[in-house]
């Protein structure tokens, strides 16, 4: 069974940094890309950040930019978002999801994921 745990969330001060993991089990990562997404109360889904198999990434979401970092442990089956100098406005729930293929979807669409993890609450806050 194909599953995907997010951690590593919580409440961080304006500027501050957070590492989220997603640990992956039923599947190797290594075949797949992975992606973090995030929805913000009353507003859609968006992508943030994108892994392939070849360490590659794709940025979804260009306020992150200089900020915002993924990363891929294939040994132990677990992805990471790195996250620096937090502003309020990345206040969300926090999600990885598994690509339906070994490559990111230049868009980020939600359906290029067939997999996803249940979510971890990232709040910045003073």
């Amino acid at each position: 069974q194909v599953q995907l745990v997010e951690s590593g969330g919580g409440l961080v001060r304006p500027g501050g940094s957070l590492r989220l993991s997603c640990a992956a089990s039923g599947f190797t990562l290594d075949g797949y890309g992975i992606g973090w997404f995030r929805q913000a109360p009353g507003k859609e889904r968006e992508g943030v950040l994108c892994i392939d198999t070849r360490y590659g990434y794709t940025t979804y979401t260009d306020s992150v930019k200089g900020r915002f970092s993924i990363s891929r442990d294939n040994a132990k089956n677990t992805a990471y978002l790195q996250m620096d100098s937090l502003k309020p406005e990345d206040t969300a729930v926090y999600y990885c999801a598994k690509a339906r293929a070994n490559y990111c979807s230049t868009r980020g669409r939600a359906d290029s994921f067939d997999a996803w993890g249940q979510g971890t609450q990232v709040t910045v806050s003073s």
